[in-house]
């Protein structure tokens, strides 16, 4: 489940980075899940570009999902 979550992160990331015409309902949809689950990483580091930031933006989330997801899935594996 977290990987579908950072694909998610990762497919705004893109479409951002291409500058995806935000008032497609699609790209809206991604941004607008990409925003909620970035909620708590966006504007932690502030830098100039706006490519950069949006990488760290949402880019900070996307790992931390996917690294938490298997810190709990090797867990789970080593007691069963």
């Amino acid at each position: 489940m977290a990987h579908v979550l950072a694909g998610i992160l990762v497919v705004w990331i893109l479409m951002d980075l291409l500058d995806a015409n935000r008032g497609n309902v699609v790209v809206g949809w991604f941004h607008s899940a990409a925003d909620w689950l970035a909620g708590w990483s966006i504007g932690l580091f502030d830098v100039a570009g706006s490519t950069l930031q949006a990488i760290l933006d949402y880019g900070i989330a996307a790992v931390v999902y996917v690294v938490i997801a298997n810190i709990v899935a090797s867990r789970a594996f080593a007691r069963a």
